[in-house]
């Protein structure tokens, strides 16, 4: 699923340019993705399109505060991950309510633990969706994949 998401990223600039969900389930097919990950992928993305209706009259009012996360998150996303989001979120790069968003998307995937790539990518998503402007820096990061740069 996490390979249709960037996928998705690297070849669409925005959400409004993508086709419709079956033109795209067959792009996807001819892509060579898996049905069963493009049915996972596609039922993340209206997952992510409901999260963000639902939170569309948050997003408009300031928040700080401190997130604290359930046990159940905790043990789902883990310490990294959550230190990252808390890093988007300290660096302005993620508002609470995207934050919210992130964390909702993250615990509707499939398997356990998240990693730290996984969450990249889910608020890379996240902040695509909403055709956030990202800093170029912050981007840099969330593109950034430390698992291979090991090998270099």
């Amino acid at each position: 699923m996490f390979d249709i998401l960037v996928y998705l990223f690297e070849n669409y600039y925005t959400p409004e340019s993508c086709p419709s969900a079956d033109v795209l389930a067959k792009r996807l097919a001819a892509a060579g993705f898996e049905h069963t990950d493009i049915d996972e992928a596609l039922g993340w993305l209206v997952g992510l399109a409901e999260t963000t209706e639902q939170c569309v009259g948050l997003s408009r009012s300031p928040g700080r505060g401190t997130r604290v996360y359930a046990e159940s998150e905790q043990q789902f996303l883990g310490a990294e991950p959550i230190g990252f989001i808390t890093f988007l979120e300290a660096t302005g790069a993620l508002s609470p309510v995207l934050r919210e968003i992130v964390i909702d998307r993250a615990m509707a995937t499939s398997g356990s633990p998240m990693t730290l790539q996984k969450i990249k990518i889910i608020a890379l998503m996240v902040l695509w969706s909403q055709e956030a402007e990202v800093d170029h820096l912050i981007l840099e990061e969330l593109l950034r994949d430390d698992e291979y740069r090991l090998l270099h």
